[in-house]
């Protein structure tokens, strides 16, 4: 407690009293349902001790999150004093990471018991109770008639606004007050995060006190909360391994970017320019994420190239270019365990294939190759020639289309550059930018029809960090003219189109 700053110490000590005021008249009111409130209590308190002792041979996913559908039905069912009192014991048990732990779950436990009482105090104000066929306590009874739809959904939804509203706010408050942050960024962006899940967390509460109002009692009110909350643990383990594999793919594309340093961020660019393919393709979401991994992830075998050879600045030999061409296999064995890839890895195998059968590392032909291969192959090649490099300088969006066009059929599937040049005529063309320098090299006349008055084909994008610049290309590392032997988009390894 001493580390905090004497401005959150005060703060946190208000908060504990109004938590104390909110839950006394529980404790004071001879007419509290006290089995419903132990029941309901005990209930948050179990949910919450999962997380921190699970089950044997069990691990707890990341971000599961307080089990608020228990805290919303008691807010349906009970007074707000009671409500308030049931969030107590889950919050002060929940989970804590960071220190001084006493004074996170002192804190946790006041702001969910206020913002049980606020969001009880609406409820009973938009005559919330009435709408559940009863009165307002989970022991008056049976209730007077059947629930009341859609108007008890008016005033569950109020409920849960004010819970989340409160919560936010006291979130806002401690950032400003402990962190010291800025009153204009302590909130900002915690409503809209917070307020689709609570609302979704109050309509399960309302169907729970429904059950719980219903001739069938609280047994089938706890019937309903167990799938929900499986539900919850379900998603959140779905989280948590989506969340790895976004760290795994990142790991990657920092290696190639750091021993390929000429080309920082054209992984990323080419995920870009394949997803706008796909999507002009009339693909499903799924096959949307699949082609953007391969598109981030097709040049990963680089990380088995020679860095001399990646970073050499003269031409290369017949016998280097051979290595360089062994890239899309050494980044197919790298990326054959990793399971979610799926058809991700034909692609990152078979990008530097060409529809007239002179590519590699197979010579396939046509429909031979991969559909999500021959989308790389166009958005790797585009991304080439828009981009500066070592051995040659940033091409237009339309020179680089144009380009495209007239290898269709021999080096492209026509499809896919068709689908390239559709959307981007569309949409523009707005790339990661990568450096400073990647704004001051690809001039404002990369713009496209389509893409608006005044839009160049960076406007509006972040910066992605620094790199170092791009040297002068030196005569004798110029790409080769498109054909057979070179192609549009030749990338350092010299051997064809992109990367």
């Amino acid at each position: 407690m001493r580390a905090l700053p004497p401005g959150a110490r005060g703060f946190i000590l208000c908060a504990v009293l109004a938590a104390v005021a909110c839950v006394a008249p529980a404790l004071t009111d001879s007419g509290t349902p006290w089995a419903a409130v132990a029941l309901l209590a005990v209930l948050y308190l179990g949910c919450e001790l999962v997380k921190v002792c699970p089950p044997p041979h069990s691990r707890v996913p990341e971000g599961i999150g307080s089990f608020f559908p228990v805290v919303f039905a008691a807010v349906f069912l009970l007074p707000p004093a009671a409500a308030a009192l049931v969030a107590l014991p889950g919050a002060l048990a929940g989970t804590v990471v960071q220190r001084p732990a006493r004074v996170r779950r002192v804190w946790h436990g006041a702001q969910q018991a206020g913002a049980a009482w606020a969001a009880g105090q609406v409820y009973g104000l938009l005559r919330g109770p009435a709408t559940l066929g009863g009165g307002s306590s989970a022991d008056s009874g049976p209730p007077a008639g059947p629930a009341d739809f859609p108007s008890a959904l008016l005033p569950a939804t109020a409920a849960a606004i004010a819970f989340c509203l409160v919560l936010t706010a006291l979130d806002g408050a401690i950032l400003a007050t402990a962190e010291r942050r800025p009153a204009a960024t302590a909130w900002r962006g915690l409503v809209p995060s917070s307020l689709a899940p609570h609302c979704v967390h109050g309509l399960a509460g309302l169907m729970t006190a429904v059950m719980w109002r219903s001739p069938y009692g609280p047994p089938a009110a706890l019937l309903v909360l167990l799938p929900m909350y499986l539900s919850c643990w379900v998603f959140a383990q779905y989280h948590r391994e989506r969340t790895a594999h976004q760290a795994t793919i990142r790991a990657l594309v920092q290696a190639v970017d750091i021993k390929d340093r000429y080309t920082r961020g054209h992984s990323e660019r080419v995920g870009q320019a394949s997803t706008m393919i796909a999507r002009e393709l009339g693909m499903t979401e799924d096959r949307l994420e699949t082609v953007r991994i391969a598109g981030i992830l097709h040049d990963v075998g680089k990380l088995g190239v020679p860095t001399r050879l990646l970073r050499k600045d003269g031409p290369l030999t017949p016998q280097e270019r051979r290595i360089i061409e062994l890239h899309p296999e050494y980044g197919h064995e790298m990326v054959r365990g990793i399971g979610f890839l799926g058809e991700a890895r034909a692609a990152i195998l078979h990008h530097h294939e060409r529809v007239d059968g002179s590519g590699y590392p197979y010579g396939l032909t046509g429909e031979q190759i991969p559909v999500l291969a021959r989308v790389v192959a166009v958005a790797d090649a585009f991304d080439a020639m828009t981009s500066t490099r070592s051995y040659s300088r940033a091409r237009p969006v339309p020179v680089a289309l144009a380009e495209l066009e007239r290898c269709a059929g021999a080096q492209f599937d026509p499809s896919m550059v068709r689908a390239l040049a559709d959307a981007i005529g569309r949409t523009g063309w707005h790339p990661v930018v990568t450096s400073d320098e990647d704004l001051q090299v690809i001039p404002a006349s990369t713009a496209v029809a389509g893409a608006g008055p005044g839009h160049s084909a960076l406007a509006g994008m972040p910066d992605q960090g620094s790199r170092p610049a791009a040297a002068a290309p030196p005569p004798d590392r110029v790409p080769a003219a498109p054909g057979p032997a070179g192609g549009p988009g030749q990338d350092g390894d010299g051997t064809g189109a992109g990367g």
